[in-house]
């Protein structure tokens, strides 16, 4: 288990978060935040809504890959870094790559809609396919991170892509 595995002992903290706003500054967009008073009404309390739909790459997922990719040693980003998506995931972190000059290889279902491979591949990723399920396309990135030595950037399970989606609600 990777110490930085979700599933270890230690929170991601306020102070993660903060440190992950400020790596992201300048890369992410600022984007308006909207009330919704048929949504407080509803929950009893306010809520906030932000369009991340217009951010960079389509997705708050940049926020994530942006932050885990930038906080690899230069050995770590020389030898690339492996992802597997049906689509958000695949489009921050070969965005985030891309931003941070690094090679980026992304597995997806067979599945996946033609404009998430586009989108994909226009952010310069190498598009592999695997399988016909994100598992089986994330088994796939593994096996290929194991044999080539890339660093796998999982969809969530590692604390500084909780970081970085974090940063969303310090907006």
């Amino acid at each position: 288990m990777s110490p930085d595995s979700l599933t270890a002992p230690e929170p991601v903290t306020l102070e993660n978060i903060e440190a992950a706003a400020a790596r992201l500054a300048g890369v992410i967009r600022e984007l308006p935040v909207a009330g919704a008073r048929w949504l407080d009404d509803r929950v009893g309390g306010r809520v906030h809504l932000i369009t991340e739909n217009l951010q960079r790459a389509g997705s708050f997922k940049i926020r994530g890959a942006y932050n885990r990719i930038s906080l690899l040693t230069e050995e770590e980003r020389g030898r690339g870094v492996v992802a597997a998506s049906a689509g958000n995931h695949a489009q921050g972190v070969a965005l985030a790559a891309q931003l941070l000059g690094v090679r980026a290889t992304v597995f997806m279902p067979e599945g996946a809609t033609i404009p998430k491979v586009q989108a994909t591949l226009a952010y310069g990723a190498d598009v592999r396919f695997a399988g016909s399920t994100i598992d089986e396309a994330l088994m796939a990135a593994m096996v290929y991170g194991d044999e080539t030595g890339a660093v796998l950037i999982h969809p969530f399970d590692h604390r500084d892509i909780v970081a970085g989606q974090g940063t969303l609600g310090l907006e």
